[in-house]
């Protein structure tokens, strides 16, 4: 499943890779509107390769939104978010998606801070936030994870089709996590590479992004408390 927001620079060598998996059945491309190229990019790759399968926006509507329209079309047994800017190697998908081949998970997180991997050296405030929102989630989920915030989230199909999503932008993480946590599904978390670039380079999180992960967390953990107890 890969969200597409004028990624023309690396669309087409995120998906070769992609597409270079033995685990790659079917791709979708959702392309959030994007400006540039990237639509007549994956169309060309679509044309030759019939995994790959297009889906546009009219509108930009965010990260959230483009994954929503993607797993609504998702026919696979399994389901892994991808982001097109290639921060994240579609080489540690064996080690992502282990847990849910042995029949042992129904979720999988891929953490960055859980790994003897290559990870590029970057923002010193971006790994606190991402440490404190991971903090924070879990405990209002009373999960254990170390990285919520990742892009690897990888999925039965099955939890997908029982979790309705809302959230249009970034705060599709902490919302699904508070949403599999309540689920009571069985989450497995496993350490992945991490690629990262800079906003020169095109990366598009903001701290905005961060104040509204929180919102998200307390509003969709207080609503699954609700859910669980019959409470009104």
């Amino acid at each position: 499943m890969v969200p597409c927001f004028n990624e023309e620079a690396s669309v087409e060598q995120c998906l070769d890779a992609v597409l270079s998996s033995p685990f790659a059945g079917e791709v979708i491309v959702v392309d959030d509107c994007s400006t540039d190229r990237s639509a007549e990019i994956v169309e060309k790759l679509a044309a030759g390769d019939e995994r790959v399968h297009l889906l546009r926006h009219d509108v930009n509507r965010g990260k959230g939104a483009a994954l929503r329209t993607g797993f609504r079309s998702a026919t696979r047994p399994f389901v892994i978010v991808q982001d097109a800017d290639l921060e994240y190697d579609p080489a540690d998908y064996p080690v992502v998606l282990e847990p849910l081949l042995g029949g042992r998970a129904d979720v999988v997180y891929g953490s960055r801070f859980q790994s003897g991997r290559p990870h590029r050296v970057l923002y010193f405030w971006h790994t606190v936030g991402n440490r404190f929102l991971t903090l924070v989630s879990n405990a209002f989920t009373d999960l254990n994870l170390t990285d919520m915030e990742t892009c690897y989230k990888a999925f039965r199909r099955e939890v997908l089709e029982a979790i309705e999503l809302r959230e249009d932008r970034f705060g599709f993480e902490p919302e699904i996590t508070a949403k599999v946590a309540a689920g009571g599904w069985r989450v497995y978390e496993v350490g992945i590479s991490y690629y990262g670039r800079t906003y020169a380079e095109g990366k598009k999180i903001s701290w905005k992004d961060g104040v509204r992960a929180v919102y998200c967390i307390v509003k969709y953990s207080a609503l699954a408390s609700r859910h669980r107890t019959g409470a009104r």
